[in-house]
């Protein structure tokens, strides 16, 4: 199952403190697929910023459920001081973070949504591959690099061709699952529909 998501997203953070462990009681294989949600929102709504800056009420119902949700599923929260921050090189240092992956998936949002970290800064994400066991100097000189540049452009472009909207996503057996509440929905359909079929488009 593809989990797609974008750093600087509030509902992907609970949704990625949560993914790993729920495929893995039902033993489904996870792909972290990291995207931003910048272009999508410039290409389907005219906007360069947040629909929840955008939309005060959205907004404001918005800080208040993550809030909710945080509670409900015992995850750390802490409002950040900026929202939404600039998700670009996080995105670029996951997309070559290899069997590390989900632990500096996790490791990113902590730090945005728990720690309030600015984790648009080089010094923030080197802190953090460190802390997971990694090189971060290494790290950040591959995020650097016109490959993993290409990749991040690559998931934003397959994102709008998978017709996603908004983050987090679930692509299970070919369907799209958009929410974090639709993460039990997702895992399902995964584990019942047998052999994945083409995503629509």
């Amino acid at each position: 199952m593809q989990f797609w998501f974008d750093f600087a997203s509030t509902y992907s953070y609970v949704a990625a403190l949560r993914v790993e462990d729920a495929c893995a009681r039902a033993g489904v294989t996870l792909s972290h697929r990291p995207f931003l949600l910048g272009p999508l929102f410039e290409q389907q709504l005219g906007i360069r910023d947040s629909p929840f800056n955008v939309h005060r009420e959205r907004g404001q119902y918005m800080w208040r459920d993550l809030e909710r949700l945080c509670e409900k599923y015992q995850l750390p929260w802490r409002r950040p001081a900026v929202f939404p921050r600039s998700s670009v090189l996080a995105a670029r240092v996951a997309c070559c973070a290899g069997a590390a992956t989900g632990p500096l998936v996790r490791a990113i949002f902590r730090a945005n949504f728990a720690e309030d970290q600015d984790i648009a800064q080089p010094e923030v994400l080197r802190a953090l591959v460190d802390g997971i066991g990694g090189d971060g100097a290494q790290a950040l000189e591959l995020a650097a690099s016109t490959e993993v540049r290409a990749q991040l452009r690559a998931n934003t472009a397959e994102a709008i061709r998978l017709g996603i909207f908004g983050a987090p996503d679930f692509l299970a057996a070919g369907e799209l699952f958009f929410g974090q509440d639709r993460l039990d929905d997702a895992i399902a359909w995964e584990t019942t529909r047998g052999s994945p079929r083409p995503a629509r488009t």
